[in-house]
């Protein structure tokens, strides 16, 4: 429940930036609300197609090479959350600079309507689509059950869609590059989990070497079994009886998605050259 919080959270809040911010920049436009709803049910829309393809795709896979398609899904997750949190961390300040922009071109009138429900359905699409891998890859790394999966998700949307509201509202002033990089570090552990579970779901069908099929047991301090232990193994990757493979994917997805975060946020420095 609180994997699927956190990653949905964190993609509610992300697109409910990008909305807020084109909102606010076209606040005074008269008859912007049917642009409005329709680039929220186009993006809607779009995902809802996305996740109706992957779960197509889980039954075209069922039996027979389930686990390679499980690990597929789960490798590429984790390069998406990789590739996110990097991005936002270094592009997040310069996008919302651009929304601005656009807002004030659109109220201009530089650019149509179009431009803001098309920038909206984006938002929601692409977020709305990385929600539908995400939540697939935790149900895949960490069996904890629909109703878990379900109920943390629509606490992350209820959530993140009243921050984002308050923020855009003027009602909450929240520190967003601390609030990011609390996240960001939450699914660096998601994604390591995730990493490490792939690795485990290939090793058991004999593509890659074990490294040892069981370095320790402690399913009699936590088992993975119990409601807590379910808990780290879906937030942590944490799991009672780790093959070799599958602790070496984790530690080294997490310190790499660690560093790369950490490099992404450090500003930018311009060297000139005198000439």
């Amino acid at each position: 429940m609180l994997a699927s919080f956190i990653i949905v959270f964190r993609e509610v809040l992300e697109a409910g930036l990008i909305v807020g911010i084109v909102l606010a920049a076209t606040a005074e436009i008269p008859r912007r609300a049917p642009y409005l709803w329709g680039g929220l049910l186009a993006g809607f829309a779009g995902a809802g197609l996305v996740a109706a393809i992957l779960g197509e795709l889980t039954d075209a896979f069922a039996g027979n090479g389930q686990d390679v398609f499980d690990a597929a899904i789960l490798g590429f997750a984790v390069l998406m959350l990789g590739w996110h949190a990097a991005w936002m961390s270094r592009h997040g300040r310069e996008m919302a600079n651009q929304m601005r922009e656009m807002g004030a071109e659109i109220a201009a009138g530089h650019r149509t309507m179009l431009a803001m429900a098309a920038v909206i359905a984006i938002a929601i699409l692409r977020e709305g689509s990385e929600v539908a891998l995400f939540l697939y890859g935790i149900a895949t790394a960490a069996p904890l059950g629909a109703a878990a999966l379900i109920s943390g998700g629509m606490l992350g949307v209820l959530t993140g869609g009243a921050v984002s509201w308050a923020l855009y509202r003027g009602l909450l002033a929240i520190p967003l590059k601390h609030l990011f990089g609390v996240t960001s570090t939450l699914i660096a552990l998601l994604a390591a989990g995730m990493a490490g579970q792939a690795a485990a779901l290939l090793a058991n069908d004999n593509y890659i070497p074990a490294l040892g099929y069981q370095l320790w047991n402690t399913s009699w301090l936590l088992s993975t079994g119990s409601i807590a232990g379910k808990a780290a193994q879906a937030l942590l990757g944490y799991s009672d009886r780790p093959m070799g493979i599958q602790l070496l994917i984790w530690v080294i997805t997490l310190f790499s998605l660690l560093w790369l975060s950490h490099r992404a946020s450090r500003p930018q420095t311009l060297h000139r050259q005198e000439t």
